[in-house]
Parts: C-alpha cells; structure tokens; sequence
C-alpha cells in the first residue's frame, strides 16, 4: 500500500490504543488488532474473516499484504468493510465505536484531502482555491460521503485536468474550449412547459412530487429562455450551444422560476436543451445530480467559474 499513514485509535474508557493504517481511503487493521480491538480469541476472529469472504466480500479488493517489523513474512491487514463485518459478526459494543471513530477520520480525510493529486494544480490560485472551497462546502452540507460524495470529487479531477493543460496558455485560468458548438436551437416557452407538466406528472406518478411542483413564479422562465437568446451589437452573448446549455442549468437553479422543484426542473431543462442540440453528453445521472448540487451551494460571485466548469464538462477534448 502507498503512502499508506498511520492514525491511533483509542477507546473512550481508555482501555485500549490500536495504531490504524489509513490508506487508499479507507482504514486497515491485522488481525491480531481486530482480536485486540473485539477482545475475542484467534480462532473465532479467524472464523469470522473466513466466513466473510465466502459469503460478502471480495477477499482480493478488501485484504493487502503488509511487510511490518519484527514479522518475517508480510502480515494480512483488512479494510474497513471487513471490520465492520466481523463488528456485527461478535456484536461488539468497542466495534460500534470503532467504526464510527473509522468513519469520521474517512470523513475529514476526504474532506481535507480530497483525493486529489494536489501537484497536478497550483494551490495558490483564487479559482483552484475557491472551487475546492465549493466542494468543501457541498460536501458537508449534503454529507456525500457516498457514491454521489466521489462522484463530485471526480468531476474536479476533471475539471483540473482540462484546467492543467491550459495552464501555460491561458495565465491560470480556466478558459471555455474553442471547439464549442456555434449554432443552437432554442427552447421555446410553450415547448418548456409542457415538458415541465409531463415530467411532473411522471414524478407524482410515482410519489416524487407534489402539486406544488413546478409552478412558475411570475414570468422568471420566459425572461431566462429570452435571455439565451439575446445579441448585443448584432452577436449573440452566449455564443455556443454549450454555454447557453450551462447558463440554462445555472439560472432555473440559482433564480428560482418555481414555486418548488427548481434543481430537478434545472437539471431536467439541462438535459432537453442538449438533446434538442444533438449534443452528445459525458455527464451520468450522479454527476448531474453533483453538478445541480455544486451550483446551488455556490456563491452568485462563483457563476463564472461554474459556467466555465460545465462547459469544459460538455466538450470533447
């Protein structure tokens, strides 16, 4: 394992001190410390283990094999998963603590360290500094430490790959790719609405939505699909499919045309206006889910940076 650390856990009554290896995002015990940590005997842990990989999990992806001191051939250390399982196993009142002590240090780690190649960027930079911020906030305030939670931190690495190699050309900033699509169908009012009434009729269908659902306030919809549209000096001031499709996204979320709804209403009109444009799409269903996240715990300073973040999204390298 590499650049594995090694964290120490302590019970609250004091009676016992394990030293914990945390490494590729989870954290890992031998089994002489999962004997320590449960207080039962060899055999019975070795059972436990055994009966673990035969009937949940995956011994390969959840065992590594350690060279420690004083030991003459690498020692087995598990993951998380695997002592948690043997915590329900023996029904160790130290293992419930255990695994929530586990789960907060995993927390702070992908919230401080988000697994990121931190090299990859220059950490002094205001964008690099204010979306990592974003990402911190959403994070908490969401508690995605989860599928959705990585999938975020996916989408960063994305966004700081395509922001690395533009370093040199662009002062350190993030710039919109000149491989955008120029010529764009527009959504028309009436079109939108009908949309918004049959995906809300499918969602109280199925009891995701209320009657309250996807109400307009006011005339907030038409002024945001006029204003895709508009030209200043005879041009167009969204001048590409993508960042229009962006700008979409961003103002049904952020401006509220709805009485309720207004993320999946946004994330929904997102993804017509691409299809409407035959433009095709990177982004799965988490990562939309994330990205609606992101521009709503976004600060109004941050449009931007988060416009420039979904085009890059949208365009093929």
């Amino acid at each position: 394992m590499l650049n594995d650390k090694l964290i120490l856990f302590s019970s609250t009554d004091g009676d016992i001190t394990v030293d914990v290896q945390l490494s590729n995002d989870t954290v890992w015990l031998s089994q002489k410390q999962i004997e320590f940590l449960f207080g039962r005997d060899q055999s019975v842990i070795s059972r436990h283990i055994k009966n673990i990989f035969k009937d949940e999990l995956d011994e390969k992806s959840n065992m590594h094999f350690l060279h420690i001191a004083n030991s003459d051939k690498p020692v087995a250390f598990y993951n998380l998963d695997v002592i948690i399982s043997v915590g329900y196993r023996v029904k160790s009142k130290r293992g419930v603590e255990f695994r929530r002590w586990a789960n907060a240090v995993l927390k702070e780690y992908l919230l401080k360290g988000y697994a990121l190649n931190n090299n990859i960027l220059d950490k002094t930079h205001n964008e690099y500094q204010n979306l990592l911020g974003l990402l911190n906030k959403t994070l908490i305030n969401n508690q995605l430490i989860t599928e959705q939670g990585q999938n975020i931190i996916s989408l960063i690495n994305e966004y700081t790959v395509t922001w690395s190699s533009l370093l040199q050309y662009d002062e350190d900033k993030l710039a919109i790719p000149n491989n955008t699509h120029k010529t764009s169908n527009s959504l028309s009012h009436g079109t939108t609405i009908q949309a918004i009434a049959e995906f809300k009729s499918s969602l109280i269908n199925i009891g995701e939505a209320t009657p309250l659902f996807g109400n307009e306030r006011n005339d907030q919809l038409q002024s945001i699909l006029s204003n895709l549209d508009q030209t200043m000096f005879g041009e167009e001031l969204y001048k590409s499919v993508e960042e229009k499709a962006a700008n979409l996204f961003y103002m049904v979320i952020k401006d509220h045309p709805f009485s309720d709804g207004n993320k999946r209403i946004g994330s929904f009109l997102f993804l017509l206006y691409i299809q409407l444009n035959k433009l095709p799409l990177k982004i799965d269903n988490i990562g939309l889910t994330s990205l609606a996240l992101l521009i709503a715990e976004s600060d109004p300073k941050q449009k931007d940076l988060l416009i420039r973040l979904i085009i890059n999204l949208l365009v093929i390298n």
